[in-house]
């Protein structure tokens, strides 16, 4: 009967902790994408078009990472307006993961 109760909250203490990484690595990639946001942003109030090569580096990466089938069959972005409209969307599919998850 306690080797049950242990191996019972053994469970629910590993799906808790695997709840945790979840919510934690999705808010992770938030922070990081608001700061690509910030650098693209900068780019743009200085009337620059082209996304630097490192920028267009991680945003591939995430675009490869995207649950969303869409994004991934999406050309680079070519422009920091196209850049910053990839990432609000990837944004907007983290957020309705998160509301599904809840």
């Amino acid at each position: 009967m306690i080797r049950e109760a242990c191996a019972a909250i053994q469970r629910v203490e590993e799906r808790e902790r695997r709840i945790r990484e979840i919510k934690y690595g999705r808010r992770n990639k938030m922070r990081y994408i608001d700061r690509l946001l910030d650098e693209l942003e900068l780019l743009n109030l200085a009337d620059q078009s082209e996304v630097p090569e490192q920028l267009a580096i991680e945003l591939d990466r995430l675009m490869a990472e995207s649950r969303t089938v869409d994004l991934v069959r999406q050309p680079r972005p070519g422009t920091v307006m196209e850049a910053m409209d990839l990432l609000y969307e990837i944004q907007d599919s983290l957020m309705l993961n998160e509301e599904r998850d809840a």
